[in-house]
């Protein structure tokens, strides 16, 4: 079944199917929301690209994507947040960028460092750092905890929740693109009932 496009009612885009979402920097960077170039990466003072982020030389983050199943998809659905690293490994990371990485390298050790809406407090949640080939973005998994996001990166999470947290980062489905489906939400996404 081929998902039903929908338009937001929000950001005026029109989608179909699952999107990614993402954190523009660590919950800890306060200031201006502007990017510099990876090129122009400093490691004392204060620092944001697109995929590195340093805090008065002594907190390192990098960008990661939480990858979550959606129960009843094939996609999945990812979101882009923030992890630190410690110096060491965010080095070995900086090296590596732009070559990629052994598959024997990390996982490595850091906080989740962004606020998630629709879960409970997410800020500094323990969790593995999972470098990637070919420039993808490393992965990050939460760890040590029965925490909802930990059990959705786990188990998967249902449409309906996916579709909350739309809602709660400003995409509202309400005005499809085409003829409403009878299925609802499970048109948007291609899924049975």
């Amino acid at each position: 079944m081929v998902e039903q496009p929908w338009r937001c009612s929000n950001c005026e885009q029109l989608h179909h199917g699952l999107f990614d979402l993402a954190c523009f920097a660590p919950d800890y960077w306060k200031e201006e929301e502007v990017y510099e170039p990876n090129a122009s990466l400093r490691l004392d003072g204060d620092f944001l690209s697109e995929d590195f982020c340093v805090l008065g030389g002594e907190y390192f983050f990098v960008r990661c994507v939480a990858l979550i199943p959606v129960v009843g998809m094939k996609e999945t659905f990812g979101f882009g947040v923030w992890s630190s690293l410690s110096r060491t490994n965010f080095e070995k990371y900086i090296e590596k960028f732009d070559t990629g990485f052994d598959v024997d390298q990390g996982p490595w050790f850091g906080w989740l460092s962004n606020r998630l809406k629709n879960y409970p407090d997410t800020l500094a949640l323990p969790c593995d750092v999972y470098p990637q080939p070919k420039r993808k973005r490393p992965h990050l998994v939460v760890t040590g905890y029965e925490h909802p996001l930990a059990l959705d990166i786990r188990d998967g999470m249902a449409p309906e929740k996916l579709l909350e947290i739309y809602e709660a980062n400003g995409h509202c489905p309400e005005r499809p693109a085409e003829k409403p489906s009878s299925h609802g939400w499970r048109g948007l996404f291609g899924l049975r009932k």
